[in-house]
C-alpha cells in the first residue's frame, strides 16, 4: 500500500520542520509527502527542500483559499492508493504508518480517523490544552475514543481516505468551519465505510497559548452551526452542553452579584467540578502546574465553544442571517 501524506501549511515553517523530522523515522517507508503552502507569507520551501534526500517529498505553493481546498490541491496531485491528511502542528510516532497499514490490511476502511495526544516534550500549556480537548469532563472524552455520539467522523488533523473515495466523492466542499465533518458525512452517505483506528495516534501540539486556544475553540463552536446548516440531523443534544455551561456560568455570576440564595449552590457546584478536573489531570499528567492550567484550559474549552455556538445559533438559525 502506497500512502500520500498531504499537509496544508499556512505561515508555520517551524511546525512543518518538526513534523517532517518525525516522518523520516517511519518504520513503514512506502509513502510520499506533499506540502501545500496555502498563500503563506512565511515560506517553508527551503525547509522542505532540506528533506529531499530523506523523504519522497514535493512542495507546492498556491493562492490562499483555506485548509480544505489546500488538501484538495494535494489530492489532485497525489500518487498514492491512500491519502493521509495531517495538520502541520502534529508530530507523528514512528510506527504510525505501519499501524495504519496493518489495520487496513486486516479490517479495511475507506476512510479513517485517529486519536490525538500530548507528547512528553510539550509545554505545560500545550499539555493542559490537550487535556481540555480530550478530557471526560470537557468533551466527554469522545475524541479518538471508541465511544462517541452517532457515527464516527474522522477529523482532518489525523485522517485518511482511499483513492476510491476521492474519485467518487471528491474532496472538501467547504474550506473551513467544520469542513472535515462535512466531508466525513458525505463519505458515509456515499456508502463508504469509515471508522477509528485507535492505535493511529498523533501528538497534536495545537495552539501554543491560551489566547490562541480560545480563538480556535470559538471557531469550532461556530463550525458546529455551519455543519447544522448542511446536515440538520447532525446537531445533537450534546452539542448544546458547552452553551448551557456558559449560560450557567453567567447565571451563577449574576447570583453572586446580587447575593441571591442560590449563589452558594452554584459556587459549590463549580468548585467541585474544577477540583475534579484538577485531580483528574494531576493523575494523568503528574504535574501540579499542568493540573492547574487544565482548569483554565477546560474553562476556555467550554465557554469559547459555547460562545461561538450561541453567536452563530442566534445569527444563522434564529435571525436567519447568512
Amino acid at each position: 500500500m502506497f500512502f500520500s501524506i498531504i499537509i496544508p501549511l499556512y505561515n508555520r515553517p517551524q511546525e512543518i520542520d518538526e513534523l517532517l523530522a518525525t516522518l523520516c523515522l517511519q518504520t513503514y517507508t512506502n509513502f510520499e509527502v506533499l506540502v501545500i503552502e496555502d498563500g503563506s507569507s512565511q515560506l517553508a520551501e527551503e525547509i522542505v527542500r532540506g528533506y529531499t534526500d530523506r523523504l519522497d517529498i514535493r512542495y507546492f505553493y498556491k493562492e490562499n483559499a483555506g485548509q480544505g481546498f489546500a488538501r484538495n490541491y494535494g489530492f489532485e496531485r497525489a500518487k498514492g492508493d491512500y491519502f493521509v491528511v495531517f495538520d502541520s502542528d502534529c508530530l507523528i510516532p514512528e510506527d504510525y504508518l505501519e499501524i495504519v497499514k496493518n489495520y487496513l490490511c486486516n479490517k479495511y476502511l475507506d476512510a479513517y480517523g485517529g486519536p490525538d495526544a500530548a507528547h512528553g516534550s510539550f509545554t505545560p500549556v500545550q499539555k493542559a490544552i490537550s487535556y481540555g480537548m480530550t478530557s471526560i469532563f470537557t468533551t466527554g472524552g469522545i475524541r479518538g475514543n471508541k465511544t462517541h455520539v452517532g457515527k464516527f467522523h474522522p477529523r482532518s488533523f489525523n485522517m485518511g481516505v482511499s483513492r476510491e473515495v476521492w474519485e467518487k466523492v471528491g474532496g472538501f466542499k467547504i474550506t473551513r468551519l467544520g469542513e472535515d465533518i462535512e466531508y466525513s458525512i458525505r463519505i458515509q452517505e456515499n456508502g463508504f465505510k469509515t471508522g477509528l483506528i485507535p492505535g493511529a495516534i498523533v501528538f497534536h501540539k495545537r495552539r501554543t497559548s491560551l489566547i490562541q486556544f480560545y480563538k480556535q475553540i470559538h471557531f469550532f463552536g461556530r463550525a458546529r452551526i455551519n455543519i447544522y446548516k448542511h446536515f440538520p440531523a447532525e446537531l445533537k443534544l450534546v452539542h448544546f452542553f458547552p452553551a448551557a455551561f456558559t449560560l450557567g456560568i453567567l447565571f451563577v455570576l449574576i447570583l453572586n452579584i446580587f447575593s441571591l440564595p442560590l449563589a452558594y449552590a452554584g459556587n459549590l457546584f463549580l468548585l467541585v467540578y474544577f477540583m475534579l478536573i484538577f485531580f483528574h489531570s494531576l493523575t494523568l499528567n503528574r504535574s501540579l502546574k499542568v493540573a492547574f492550567l487544565s482548569i483554565i484550559s477546560s474553562f476556555i474549552q467550554l465557554t469559547a465553544y459555547g460562545l461561538g455556538f450561541i453567536q452563530d445559533f442566534l445569527k444563522r438559525i434564529v435571525l436567519k442571517q447568512q
